[in-house]
């Protein structure tokens, strides 16, 4: 009787360390399905240990102000198209004339007082290049362009949308060919490199890096031209001009008739 209850004992002491053999080795295979899938999920390029500093700072600002547009991760929404790929050239056109953050998605983008700090600027700048290899900021000399090369380039690519006197006009509905006279050099050559909104993309088989010196050289005198033997009339190109010589010229005609008709 003593040997069977023995042996019984025995068994289920086996029988209950299989089973709890079983229960660690189904709780270890979880784990480690786990732990597989969560090592899966890649890691944002701004989380990596290689990240730098300001990236990390970006991507703080970023989710603050742009990613209830862009997405949490800058890979677009319905609100905002994707950043992954724009570049650094796009993200510091848009933010240093003040064209982004955007209230209203569906409305153009205007110039206006940038929302953010130089450094901000910077910050944010370097989170959105780390999305995707884009165009990086142009360095530019105005100097080095040539000024009737960039009078030329400016006609024939320019003058047709931002006026012949870089004062902007109407495309369409609810388009408009921005003013050029707030442009810095940077501006105008991210401008020419990326085709913000409906402007076409110059790149380097198109404008080579003189070209676009002196695209930007003559963008900088239109900001400041001399006005030889006459007033400039706001700088606003030849509508100016022709009102003057309607509105003044025939205004000062009638006058002197009438002044011939009443001396008679």
């Amino acid at each position: 009787m003593t040997a069977r209850l023995s042996r019984s004992r025995d068994r289920a002491g086996f029988g209950t360390r299989v089973l709890l053999a079983a229960g660690a080795a189904g709780a270890l295979l979880v784990c480690g399905t786990t732990m597989v899938t969560l090592s899966a999920v890649p890691a944002p390029a701004a989380l990596t240990a290689q990240a730098e500093p300001r990236v990390m700072a970006g991507r703080d600002l970023y989710l603050t102000g742009c990613s209830s547009c862009h997405g949490p991760d800058g890979r677009g929404t319905e609100r905002g198209p994707t950043l992954a790929g724009v570049g650094a050239a796009s993200a510091d056109f848009f933010l240093t004339t003040g064209r982004m953050p955007l209230d209203e998605p569906r409305d153009q983008a205007q110039r206006k007082q940038p929302a953010y700090s130089r450094p901000e600027i910077d910050q944010l700048v370097a989170y959105v290049a780390s999305l995707g290899p884009g165009p990086e900021i142009p360095h530019v000399d105005p100097k080095s362009g040539d000024l009737p090369e960039g009078f030329e380039l400016y006609a024939n690519n320019c003058a047709s949308c931002h006026s012949s006197a870089g004062a902007g006009g109407a495309l369409g509905h609810a388009l408009i060919a921005p003013s050029l006279g707030k442009a810095t050099p940077t501006q105008v050559a991210e401008a020419l490199r990326i085709g913000p909104g409906s402007m076409p993309v110059f790149g380097p088989d198109v404008l080579d890096e003189h070209q676009v010196a002196s695209v930007v050289r003559y963008v900088d005198y239109l900001q400041d031209p001399a006005d030889p033997g006459g007033l400039s009339l706001g700088r606003l190109g030849p509508i100016p001009e022709g009102f003057v010589a309607w509105v003044v010229g025939l205004g000062l005609m009638l006058v002197f008739i009438r002044w011939i008709g009443t001396t008679e």
